[in-house]
């Protein structure tokens, strides 16, 4: 199949869309157009994807980063068997997209690949006019509803059912878990592994980062949004933590290579309810103590699988205990490792969903075409799309 990815707000490093379900098709020798902002990012497309730079959208400047995605669907889709968005924002590039692909005789299926519960996610968008924030909630609701009669969904979270009337499959945002045995917790750096914002804690890893110094260097890997970059890059510069900014996933996770504890400190946001933090089981999967905020699905997985330590929310000083209890007691810190690592093996591990993710796209594009084969489709009924909803 020739599978066309878009993505103007994710960055084409991100884990999700490169290293899991773009690998996972090329893996089962899929051709695959990735088109995202690779300029606006300052990277280039990896070996064996053919590349499409798009402009970043960001903010409020979103206009053009849409018009030419618009182009590119109408230009590119009718030669892909599968089109895969990964922004909410690209649906609005749809419908006058859909005609001209009727028209053309040549309509893919369409996936939309939700990473976040859009609704909720408005409230914590500090550029986004606070009046103009429940008007737009009630609007992405409505949008859901609509999507939903009018195409099928794929959930990257149980918890998302609860969103849509229909039953939907599941497939899991998981990452891949190492094969071989992680390197033992050490008891010298902590580590933190994804974006950096407010509501994630940056300004809490910074003062949890004063608290353990000089016995714990905490280490923070992930881009910033811009209302903490400067707190970051100062405490950084102070020597207070080690700020890496942005790095490709397969560097990124290299660090988490025998850290005394991995550090997940979400606030009690909507929109971080119902979604599990991957970064937890990165770290469980690298044999890295836990360290988490009271996130209900990431504090079920500390609590069920005894991995971490549960903490409250915003409370630098409970987390810095938290580092110092794992770091004084090797029993708590090696058990708390093995488990996670037995666990992330045994039940949270990508390359056993990863099929399933595949298979899901080959089975709508076999019903499509009712033969299988590429190019030969049957008559669609009226804007018939296929939409993955990933939490």
């Amino acid at each position: 199949m020739r599978i066309l990815v878009v993505t103007v707000v994710h960055h084409p490093e991100d884990a999700r869309i490169l290293h899991r379900e773009i690998a996972a098709l090329t893996e089962r020798g899929h051709h695959i157009v990735y088109a995202a902002p690779f300029a606006a990012r300052e990277v280039a497309p990896r070996p064996g994807v053919e590349g499409v730079d798009l402009p970043r959208a960001v903010g409020r400047e979103r206009r053009a980063a849409l018009r030419a995605a618009r182009a590119l669907l109408t230009e590119r889709g009718p030669e892909a068997d599968v089109v895969l968005l990964h922004d909410p924002e690209l649906l609005l590039a749809l419908p006058g997209t859909l005609r001209r692909w009727r028209r053309a005789g040549r309509a893919p299926v369409t996936v939309w690949d939700v990473h976040e519960d859009t609704a909720a996610a408005l409230t914590m968008k500090r550029w986004l006019p606070a009046a103009l924030r429940p008007p737009l909630r009630v609007a992405v609701r409505a949008a859901e509803r609509l999507a939903e009669r009018r195409v099928r969904l794929l959930l990257a979270e149980d918890a998302y059912r609860a969103r849509f009337r229909g039953d939907h499959p599941v497939v899991p945002n998981l990452p891949l878990v190492p094969p071989a045995a992680p390197e033992p917790p050490g008891t010298g750096r902590a580590v933190y592994l994804g974006h950096l914002s407010r509501a994630r804690g940056a300004l809490d890893l910074i003062e949890t980062a004063r608290l353990l110094r000089p016995e714990v260097r905490v280490e923070v890997i992930g881009a910033a949004d811009p209302d903490v970059r400067e707190a970051l890059a100062a405490a950084d510069r102070a020597g207070v933590l080690r700020w890496h900014g942005y790095l490709p996933n397969d560097r990124a996770l290299a660090l988490l290579r025998g850290a005394l504890a991995g550090l997940s400190l979400l606030h009690d946001q909507p929109n971080y309810r119902h979604s599990r933090p991957t970064k937890v089981v990165e770290y469980m999967a690298h044999g890295v103590p836990v360290v988490t905020t009271p996130n209900p699905l990431a504090a079920a997985l500390v609590t069920r699988h005894r991995c971490g330590l549960v903490v409250p929310y915003e409370d630098p000083a409970a987390v810095a205990a938290a580092v110092r209890r794992l770091r004084t007691d090797p029993g708590l810190r090696l058990d708390s490792a093995g488990r996670g690592r037995a666990a992330a093996v045994a039940e949270l591990d990508w390359t056993e969903r990863a099929a399933e993710f595949a298979d899901a796209l080959e089975g709508w594009v076999k019903e499509e075409t009712g033969t299988g084969r590429p190019g030969r489709r049957r008559r669609r009924r009226p804007e018939r799309t296929v939409v993955a909803v990933d939490g």
